[in-house]
Protein backbone atom coordinates (compact mmCIF):
# COMPACT_ATOMS: atom_id res chain seq x y z
CA UNK A 1 0.00 0.00 0.00
CA UNK A 2 1.00 3.65 -0.40
CA UNK A 3 2.76 5.11 2.64
CA UNK A 4 0.60 8.20 3.28
CA UNK A 5 2.93 9.28 6.06
CA UNK A 6 5.47 10.09 3.33
CA UNK A 7 3.09 11.15 0.54
CA UNK A 8 0.20 13.34 1.54
CA UNK A 9 -0.83 14.30 -1.98
CA UNK A 10 -1.17 12.26 -5.16
CA UNK A 11 1.27 12.32 -8.04
CA UNK A 12 -0.42 14.25 -10.91
CA UNK A 13 1.84 12.52 -13.45
CA UNK A 14 -0.02 9.25 -12.90
CA UNK A 15 -3.09 8.49 -15.00
CA UNK A 16 -5.27 8.30 -11.89
CA UNK A 17 -3.88 11.52 -10.43
CA UNK A 18 -4.20 13.59 -13.58
CA UNK A 19 -7.73 12.45 -14.38
CA UNK A 20 -8.83 12.78 -10.75
CA UNK A 21 -7.76 16.41 -10.66
CA UNK A 22 -8.62 17.55 -14.18
CA UNK A 23 -10.81 14.97 -15.87
CA UNK A 24 -13.98 14.87 -13.78
CA UNK A 25 -17.11 17.00 -13.88
CA UNK A 26 -16.74 17.67 -10.15
CA UNK A 27 -13.31 19.23 -10.68
CA UNK A 28 -13.80 21.02 -13.98
CA UNK A 29 -13.27 24.36 -12.21
CA UNK A 30 -9.66 23.25 -11.63
CA UNK A 31 -9.19 22.62 -15.35
CA UNK A 32 -10.83 25.95 -16.22
CA UNK A 33 -8.47 27.80 -13.86
CA UNK A 34 -5.44 26.01 -15.28
CA UNK A 35 -6.42 26.73 -18.90
CA UNK A 36 -7.13 30.40 -18.16
CA UNK A 37 -3.73 30.72 -16.51
CA UNK A 38 -2.06 28.95 -19.44
CA UNK A 39 -3.79 31.06 -22.10
CA UNK A 40 -3.54 34.39 -20.30
CA UNK A 41 -4.80 37.07 -22.70
CA UNK A 42 -7.16 34.65 -24.44
CA UNK A 43 -10.87 35.29 -23.95
CA UNK A 44 -11.65 33.95 -20.49
CA UNK A 45 -13.07 30.45 -20.28
CA UNK A 46 -16.10 30.48 -17.99
CA UNK A 47 -17.34 26.94 -18.59
CA UNK A 48 -16.33 23.75 -20.33
CA UNK A 49 -17.99 20.53 -21.41
CA UNK A 50 -16.10 17.25 -21.28
CA UNK A 51 -16.18 15.32 -24.55
CA UNK A 52 -15.66 11.64 -25.28
CA UNK A 53 -11.92 11.04 -24.94
CA UNK A 54 -11.83 7.90 -27.11
CA UNK A 55 -11.92 8.40 -30.86
CA UNK A 56 -11.99 5.98 -33.77
CA UNK A 57 -10.96 6.74 -37.33
CA UNK A 58 -13.33 6.81 -40.27
CA UNK A 59 -12.86 3.10 -41.00
CA UNK A 60 -12.87 -0.06 -38.89
CA UNK A 61 -9.14 -0.60 -39.34
CA UNK A 62 -8.17 3.02 -38.61
CA UNK A 63 -6.02 3.71 -35.58
CA UNK A 64 -7.87 5.10 -32.55
CA UNK A 65 -6.79 7.87 -30.21
CA UNK A 66 -7.44 8.12 -26.49
CA UNK A 67 -6.97 11.55 -24.94
CA UNK A 68 -6.27 12.15 -21.24
CA UNK A 69 -8.70 15.09 -21.18
CA UNK A 70 -10.81 16.41 -24.05
CA UNK A 71 -13.22 19.30 -23.67
CA UNK A 72 -14.71 22.36 -25.35
CA UNK A 73 -15.62 25.79 -24.07
CA UNK A 74 -18.84 27.70 -24.62
CA UNK A 75 -17.52 29.05 -27.95
CA UNK A 76 -16.97 25.56 -29.34
CA UNK A 77 -13.18 25.72 -29.09
CA UNK A 78 -11.62 22.29 -28.48
CA UNK A 79 -8.93 21.51 -25.92
CA UNK A 80 -6.90 18.30 -25.69
CA UNK A 81 -4.82 18.16 -22.50
CA UNK A 82 -2.25 15.37 -22.26
CA UNK A 83 0.12 14.37 -19.48
CA UNK A 84 3.10 12.79 -21.24
CA UNK A 85 5.17 10.78 -18.79
CA UNK A 86 8.07 9.64 -20.97
CA UNK A 87 9.88 10.80 -24.07
CA UNK A 88 9.08 8.91 -27.26
CA UNK A 89 10.66 9.00 -30.71
CA UNK A 90 7.65 10.48 -32.51
CA UNK A 91 6.02 12.58 -29.81
CA UNK A 92 5.55 15.61 -32.08
CA UNK A 93 4.03 13.41 -34.78
CA UNK A 94 1.61 12.04 -32.21
CA UNK A 95 0.59 15.56 -31.20
CA UNK A 96 -0.17 16.44 -34.81
CA UNK A 97 -2.06 13.18 -35.30
CA UNK A 98 -4.19 13.78 -32.21
CA UNK A 99 -5.05 17.31 -33.33
CA UNK A 100 -6.66 15.96 -36.51
CA UNK A 101 -9.55 14.39 -34.59
CA UNK A 102 -11.12 17.59 -33.22
CA UNK A 103 -10.57 19.18 -36.63
CA UNK A 104 -12.29 16.44 -38.60
CA UNK A 105 -15.25 16.07 -36.26
CA UNK A 106 -16.20 19.71 -36.89
CA UNK A 107 -17.23 18.83 -40.43
CA UNK A 108 -21.04 18.54 -40.58
CA UNK A 109 -22.94 16.43 -43.06
CA UNK A 110 -24.07 18.22 -46.20
CA UNK A 111 -22.94 21.62 -47.38
CA UNK A 112 -20.17 23.30 -45.38
CA UNK A 113 -18.01 26.39 -45.85
CA UNK A 114 -14.99 24.86 -43.98
CA UNK A 115 -15.20 27.33 -41.10
CA UNK A 116 -13.35 25.83 -38.11
CA UNK A 117 -13.22 26.62 -34.41
CA UNK A 118 -9.90 26.87 -32.58
CA UNK A 119 -8.18 23.66 -31.55
CA UNK A 120 -5.62 23.58 -28.74
CA UNK A 121 -3.28 20.67 -28.02
CA UNK A 122 -1.67 21.00 -24.57
CA UNK A 123 1.17 18.68 -23.59
CA UNK A 124 2.36 18.63 -19.98
CA UNK A 125 5.71 16.87 -20.31
CA UNK A 126 7.53 14.96 -17.59
CA UNK A 127 10.70 15.22 -19.71
CA UNK A 128 12.58 17.77 -21.81
CA UNK A 129 12.89 17.79 -25.57
CA UNK A 130 16.06 15.98 -26.69
CA UNK A 131 19.21 17.40 -28.28
CA UNK A 132 18.94 20.71 -26.40
CA UNK A 133 16.24 21.92 -28.77
CA UNK A 134 15.42 24.72 -26.33
CA UNK A 135 17.53 26.54 -23.77
CA UNK A 136 17.49 25.42 -20.14
CA UNK A 137 15.37 28.39 -19.01
CA UNK A 138 12.75 28.01 -21.78
CA UNK A 139 10.02 25.60 -20.66
CA UNK A 140 6.79 27.08 -22.11
CA UNK A 141 6.36 26.69 -25.87
CA UNK A 142 3.41 27.86 -27.97
CA UNK A 143 3.51 26.65 -31.56
CA UNK A 144 1.36 27.73 -34.53
CA UNK A 145 1.61 27.43 -38.31
CA UNK A 146 4.06 30.13 -39.40
CA UNK A 147 5.32 31.60 -42.66
CA UNK A 148 9.02 30.76 -42.57
CA UNK A 149 10.00 33.78 -44.66
CA UNK A 150 8.56 36.71 -42.72
CA UNK A 151 7.75 34.78 -39.49
CA UNK A 152 4.11 35.87 -39.25
CA UNK A 153 1.49 33.41 -37.98
CA UNK A 154 -0.12 31.98 -41.09
CA UNK A 155 -2.94 30.14 -39.28
CA UNK A 156 -3.86 30.88 -35.68
CA UNK A 157 -6.69 28.41 -35.08
CA UNK A 158 -4.40 25.43 -34.41
CA UNK A 159 -2.18 25.84 -31.36
CA UNK A 160 0.21 23.42 -29.69
CA UNK A 161 1.40 24.21 -26.18
CA UNK A 162 4.19 22.20 -24.57
CA UNK A 163 5.31 22.57 -20.95
CA UNK A 164 8.69 21.02 -20.13
CA UNK A 165 7.97 20.50 -16.44
CA UNK A 166 11.50 19.48 -15.31
CA UNK A 167 12.75 22.91 -16.37
CA UNK A 168 10.36 24.80 -14.08
CA UNK A 169 12.47 25.56 -11.01
CA UNK A 170 10.88 28.63 -9.48
CA UNK A 171 10.68 28.62 -5.70
CA UNK A 172 7.57 29.52 -3.74
CA UNK A 173 8.90 33.04 -3.15
CA UNK A 174 9.27 33.59 -6.90
CA UNK A 175 5.65 32.81 -7.83
CA UNK A 176 3.86 35.85 -9.26
CA UNK A 177 1.24 34.86 -11.84
CA UNK A 178 -1.47 32.20 -11.70
CA UNK A 179 0.48 30.36 -14.39
CA UNK A 180 3.53 30.30 -12.10
CA UNK A 181 1.38 28.94 -9.29
CA UNK A 182 -0.19 26.19 -11.40
CA UNK A 183 3.23 25.14 -12.69
CA UNK A 184 4.59 25.02 -9.15
CA UNK A 185 1.60 23.02 -7.91
CA UNK A 186 1.88 20.42 -10.68
CA UNK A 187 5.67 20.20 -10.49
CA UNK A 188 5.82 19.71 -6.72
CA UNK A 189 2.46 18.32 -5.58
CA UNK A 190 3.55 14.79 -4.59
CA UNK A 191 6.52 16.15 -2.63
CA UNK A 192 4.56 18.65 -0.55
CA UNK A 193 3.30 18.00 2.97
CA UNK A 194 1.00 21.01 3.12
CA UNK A 195 -0.48 23.68 0.86
CA UNK A 196 2.13 26.43 0.26
CA UNK A 197 1.28 29.87 1.60
CA UNK A 198 1.73 31.33 -1.90
CA UNK A 199 -1.18 29.23 -3.17
CA UNK A 200 -4.00 30.73 -1.14
CA UNK A 201 -6.53 31.20 -3.93
CA UNK A 202 -9.77 29.27 -3.45
CA UNK A 203 -9.11 27.09 -6.47
CA UNK A 204 -5.91 25.78 -4.86
CA UNK A 205 -7.74 25.07 -1.63
CA UNK A 206 -9.93 22.69 -3.62
CA UNK A 207 -6.99 21.39 -5.67
CA UNK A 208 -5.11 20.26 -2.56
CA UNK A 209 -8.25 18.90 -0.94
CA UNK A 210 -8.94 16.74 -4.00
CA UNK A 211 -5.30 15.63 -4.08
CA UNK A 212 -5.18 14.44 -0.46
CA UNK A 213 -4.64 10.68 -0.43
CA UNK A 214 -6.09 10.17 3.05
CA UNK A 215 -9.55 11.26 1.85
CA UNK A 216 -9.83 8.54 -0.81
CA UNK A 217 -12.07 5.51 -0.62
CA UNK A 218 -10.49 2.02 -0.47
CA UNK A 219 -11.22 1.53 -4.18
CA UNK A 220 -9.67 4.89 -5.09
CA UNK A 221 -6.58 3.97 -3.06
CA UNK A 222 -6.26 0.69 -4.93
CA UNK A 223 -6.69 2.44 -8.27
CA UNK A 224 -4.12 5.06 -7.33
CA UNK A 225 -1.64 2.47 -6.08
CA UNK A 226 -1.89 0.59 -9.38
CA UNK A 227 -1.44 3.84 -11.31
CA UNK A 228 1.67 4.71 -9.27
CA UNK A 229 3.11 1.25 -9.96
CA UNK A 230 2.59 1.65 -13.72
CA UNK A 231 4.16 5.12 -13.61
CA UNK A 232 7.22 3.98 -11.66
CA UNK A 233 7.70 0.89 -13.79
CA UNK A 234 7.55 3.02 -16.93
CA UNK A 235 10.10 5.52 -15.59
CA UNK A 236 12.48 2.74 -14.51
CA UNK A 237 12.24 0.97 -17.86
CA UNK A 238 12.79 4.21 -19.80
CA UNK A 239 15.76 5.24 -17.64
CA UNK A 240 17.42 1.84 -18.07
CA UNK A 241 16.87 1.84 -21.83
CA UNK A 242 18.23 5.39 -22.15
CA UNK A 243 21.43 4.45 -20.31
CA UNK A 244 22.01 1.49 -22.60
CA UNK A 245 21.08 3.57 -25.65
CA UNK A 246 23.65 6.23 -24.78
CA UNK A 247 26.39 3.63 -24.49
CA UNK A 248 25.46 2.03 -27.81
CA UNK A 249 25.12 5.41 -29.52
CA UNK A 250 28.55 6.56 -28.30
CA UNK A 251 30.07 3.30 -29.49
CA UNK A 252 28.66 3.67 -32.99
CA UNK A 253 29.15 7.42 -33.18
CA UNK A 254 27.05 7.90 -36.31
CA UNK A 255 23.65 9.48 -36.92
CA UNK A 256 22.34 6.21 -38.33
CA UNK A 257 23.58 4.41 -35.27
CA UNK A 258 21.84 6.85 -32.96
CA UNK A 259 18.58 6.53 -34.89
CA UNK A 260 18.85 2.75 -34.76
CA UNK A 261 19.59 2.95 -31.05
CA UNK A 262 16.50 5.09 -30.43
CA UNK A 263 14.31 2.60 -32.28
CA UNK A 264 15.82 -0.28 -30.35
CA UNK A 265 15.24 1.62 -27.10
CA UNK A 266 11.55 1.99 -27.91
CA UNK A 267 11.26 -1.71 -28.75
CA UNK A 268 13.01 -2.68 -25.53
CA UNK A 269 10.77 -0.45 -23.44
CA UNK A 270 7.69 -1.83 -25.18
CA UNK A 271 8.85 -5.41 -24.58
CA UNK A 272 9.33 -4.79 -20.86
CA UNK A 273 5.99 -3.02 -20.50
CA UNK A 274 4.29 -5.86 -22.35
CA UNK A 275 5.80 -8.36 -19.91
CA UNK A 276 4.40 -6.25 -17.07
CA UNK A 277 0.92 -6.66 -18.53
CA UNK A 278 0.39 -3.10 -19.74
CA UNK A 279 -2.29 -2.65 -22.42
CA UNK A 280 -1.12 -2.30 -26.02
CA UNK A 281 -2.72 1.14 -26.38
CA UNK A 282 -0.87 2.38 -23.27
CA UNK A 283 2.42 0.97 -24.54
CA UNK A 284 1.86 2.69 -27.89
CA UNK A 285 1.22 5.96 -26.10
CA UNK A 286 4.40 5.62 -24.04
CA UNK A 287 6.72 4.56 -26.87
CA UNK A 288 5.28 5.88 -30.14
CA UNK A 289 5.31 2.38 -31.66
CA UNK A 290 2.35 1.03 -33.60
CA UNK A 291 0.08 -1.66 -32.23
CA UNK A 292 1.41 -4.02 -34.92
CA UNK A 293 5.02 -3.47 -33.83
CA UNK A 294 4.03 -4.13 -30.22
CA UNK A 295 2.03 -7.26 -31.05
CA UNK A 296 5.05 -8.71 -32.86
CA UNK A 297 7.27 -8.47 -29.77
Amino acid sequence: MIDTSKERYINPYTDFGFKKLFGTEMNKDLLISFLNALFHGHEEIVNIKYLNNEHLGAGFTDRKAIFDVYCENTYGEKFIVEMQKAEQDYFKDRSIFYSTYPIREQAPRGNWDFHLQNVYMVGILDFVFPDDEYSEDCFHHEVKLMDTKDKHVFYDKLTFVYLEMPKFNKTEDELVTMFDKWMFALRNLSRLLERPKALQERVFEKFFRQAEIASYSPQELRDYEESVKVYRDLINVVDSAERRGRVEGEAKGRAEGRAEGEKQKSLEIAHQLKLMGMLTEDIAKATGLTATEIDLL
